[in-house]
């Protein structure tokens, strides 16, 4: 049966939707393909169909019990012979589905990675008529690194298993540094890529500060009265808390995350998909093949861990074409939370260097002076107009003509070769002495001391408005550096202009050092209380004055970074090395302790 037939007569419908015959093309023709197509394209008819039409089994990886049961279901319910082995079924119904594959029955077998990256069963499998593999959710690859899901790494192996087998991999999401993990991975740096526009037009973006989340998504809610929706938190204790909250305030709340037990998990999900106007209160457990058209809305109550992951969750919303809304709220101790997280993974110097890189573009998003989409969409390489359809554009705040400021950022990043990240930057331009800085030979440059009559903060928010506005990238190279796009370089002819929003900038340098620790986050002014403390006690083992340890403004900005490793640490304005040997490990040990709420 060709794949048109397949089409029609097994998912009934009469044409491909844009960009889906090519990918079942290439996979038909026996190539590898990379395929990255938005949530509600599609992409499942992508890999089943060619398996249908190819005829023999095609083998299905993908990260979820609850995910693979649910197209078993749907293909079972059109017709098809689709089973999957997990470890929620019994032992006896796995060993039955598995005879009806041995004998050619079954023509999708759906396999966690866990299962399949075993000897037992790859053995298995190759004295099977393995026509295709279909790798789904692929972005989880590279996101979810070795340390957490070490098969989905382990998948690299797969093409030499089943050589001469196309391998097809499909995700929602994936920016150009994933895909390329991902090719170079999975199938030695050559596949067909196809990757469709990433525009999400009925959504509507919107981001704000964390002020009293409560009473801010309470007000959000209002508008979306009688509607479904999803709110993302950090943990599965936070999940349970909103639930509550929303159900005292009169709304049908029910929470969702890998602690609960999977009965649990299946009757909250089935009252989601099948009852009107729930909110679910969900960790990032929550959302793979999820498909229920009408979702109204989706609330992230805290930062998620990605522009990567964002989209992804954002995605849940609006799959019918009808107006739908994403909403982010965060504050200083979400980024906090998410460095820990990124710190105590514990896979790789590269990987964390590409996850802060990762952390760092997620906070651009969210500071960006100009059209959210514009930013989001750059992220992952395209460009776009204004959207009309953000919280930037549909209410612009007031904005300030910052030109003059951008090109003094600019010339800092030409003259000490696009290698620095936003902390050191901030020094050249403050015309900081550090031993970094006299180290490199960089106070002798022009921009040295260009910026000093504004604070170090003032900087640091400007490199971040020009990385969301689009003047500034940052490099994949996996060391924090930032470079200068097509747009910033046109600005340093003189073709352009930058204008920022001037309510995320709140210090100047010559602003009293009270008006300075009163602007910073209070979760912030406490760790400050912490480190003044940690100081007096180290002062006066010493007999020395506390600001020979460090000066207050040390420790504000100490404060306001929240280092967790030497190599942050380091980068807090008045470290040197001397400072670091002796106090470092010291003042880490502190302030992993506060974040930790030890």
């Amino acid at each position: 049966m060709g794949t048109q037939a397949v089409l029609s007569q097994v998912f009934g419908f009469e044409n491909f939707r844009p960009g889906q015959k090519e990918v079942v093309d290439s996979l038909m023709a026996g190539r590898n393909v990379l395929a990255v197509m938005p949530t509600g394209s599609g992409k499942s008819l992508c890999y089943q169909v060619p398996a249908l039409a190819m005829g023999g089994l095609a083998v299905v990886v993908s990260p979820l019990v609850a995910l693979m049961q649910d197209q078993v279901a749907a293909l079972k319910l059109a017709g098809v012979e689709a089973e999957t082995i997990n470890s929620s079924a019994s032992r006896e119904d796995n060993v039955e589905i598995w005879r009806r594959v041995a004998a050619g029955i079954v023509k999708i077998l759906y396999l966690a990675p866990e299962r399949l990256m075993t000897a037992q069963m790859i053995s298995a499998l190759k004295k099977l008529d393995v026509r295709m593999i279909a790798v789904d959710e692929a972005h989880c690859i590279s996101q979810w690194g070795a340390s957490f899901r070490p098969e989905y790494d382990a998948l690299q192996n797969i093409a030499r298993e089943f050589p001469g087998v196309p391998i097809g991999a499909f995700t929602a999401t994936a920016d150009q540094s994933t895909r390329e993990e991902i090719v170079s991975k999975m199938f030695g740096g050559k596949a067909d890529e196809y990757v469709a526009g990433f525009d999400r037009p009925n959504i509507q973006l919107g981001v704000a500060p964390k002020n009293d989340t409560k009473k801010q998504i309470l007000e959000f809610l209002e508008d979306h009265k009688n509607e479904s929706g999803i709110i993302y938190s950090l943990s599965r204790k936070s999940t349970e808390e909103w639930a509550v909250f929303l159900k005292s305030k009169k709304f049908k709340a029910i929470a969702y995350h890998a602690g609960m037990s999977p009965d649990a998990r299946s009757d909250n999900q089935n009252t989601f998909m099948t009852e009107p106007a729930v909110i679910v209160c969900a960790t990032i457990a929550f959302g793979m093949g999820i498909d229920k058209p009408d979702v109204r809305f989706v609330i992230h109550a805290d930062l998620p861990s990605s522009l990567d992951a964002y989209y992804q969750e954002i995605g849940r919303a609006g799959r019918d074409g009808e107006p739908a809304h994403a909403q982010m709220f965060y504050g200083q101790q979400d980024i906090m939370m998410r460095r820990r997280f990124i710190d105590d993974e514990d896979s790789g110097e590269e990987r964390r260097k590409r996850e802060l890189q990762r952390l760092d573009s997620l906070v651009a998003y969210a500071d960006a002076p100009s059209c959210r989409r514009q930013a989001l969409l750059s992220y992952f390489g395209e460009e776009s107009a204004p959207c009309g359809n953000c919280d930037v554009c549909l209410d612009p705040t007031e904005m300030v003509d910052g030109t003059a400021d951008a090109l003094k950022v600019l010339e800092a990043i030409k003259q000490t070769g696009s290698r620095f990240g936003a902390g050191y930057l901030a020094d050249i331009l403050l015309g900081q002495h550090t031993d970094k800085v006299q180290n490199i030979g960089h106070a002798k440059l022009l921009a040295f001391g260009l910026g000093s009559d504004h604070s170090r903060t003032h900087w640091q928010s400007m490199v971040r408005q020009m990385v969301g506005g689009g003047l500034l990238k940052k490099n994949d190279d996996g060391y924090g550096g930032i470079s200068l796009t097509p747009r910033g370089q046109l600005m340093t002819k003189g073709d352009g202009e930058f204008k920022y929003r001037a309510e995320t900038i709140r210090v100047t340098r010559k602003d009293k050092k009270a008006a300075l620790v009163a602007t910073i986050d209070p979760r912030a002014q406490d760790l400050l209380q912490v480190l003044k403390a940690l100081r007096l006690k180290l002062a006066t083992k010493r007999r020395v004055p506390a600001y020979v340890i460090f000066p207050d403004r040390t420790l504000i900005d100490m404060a306001q970074k929240v280092p967790l490793t030497k190599w942050d640490f380091a980068e807090v304005q008045g470290v040197g090395e001397a400072k670091l040997d002796q106090f470092g490990e010291i003042f880490l040990e502190e302030i992993k302790s506060f974040v930790q709420g030890r």
